[in-house]
This record gives C-alpha cells, structure tokens and sequence, in this order.
C-alpha cells in the first residue's frame, strides 16, 4: 500500500516524454516514476556492490602481494629473472 506523497519539478519536455511512455505502456504516470526510480535504485545498489566486491578484492590480493628488496637500482630491468630465480629456489626439490 502507497502511503507516502513526493512531488517535483519537471522539464515540460520530460512531463511530456513519461507521459508518452505511460500512455504507450497503458499504464499511470506514477506508475512511470515508480518504476524508474525502482531501476535507478537497483543500479546504484548493483555499483555499490560491484565496489564493494572489487574493495574487497584489492583487500585479498594486497596480502599475496610483496615487494622484492635488493639495493640494486637496476632492479625493474631484471625483475623477470629475479623473479623466476626466486620460485625456482622456493621450488626447488
């Protein structure tokens, strides 16, 4: 049961457009606005989800990640074999 009231401002050329729509649909205008708010709100709270989900990622991924300390400032250019050299020593039987 609808029990609350809001009311707003709208462009005449939006008025115009929802009002097609309803008609097209065959359906009320506040009908119209419930239903596009109802799939704004589902948008949002899907984004909202997503972040959370790719916050709570970056969370897990971060613990698995480290960083390789050497001195050596040519350290980037041979990441790749320092690297592999480090998994085959860990590896290793």
């Amino acid at each position: 049961m609808k029990t609350e009231v809001y009311s707003w401002r709208l462009s005449p050329d939006l008025k115009t457009g929802l009002e097609r729509e309803a008609r097209r649909l065959n359906i009320s205008l506040s009908a119209v606005l419930e239903l596009a708010s109802m799939d704004w709100l589902k948008k949002i709270a899907a984004a909202n989800d997503s972040n959370d989900e790719q916050q709570g990622l970056h969370e897990a991924a971060s613990k698995c990640l480290g960083t390789i300390e050497s001195g050596d400032p040519l350290r980037s250019e041979k990441a790749r074999l320092t690297v592999r050299e480090r998994l085959a020593r860990r590896h290793a039987r």
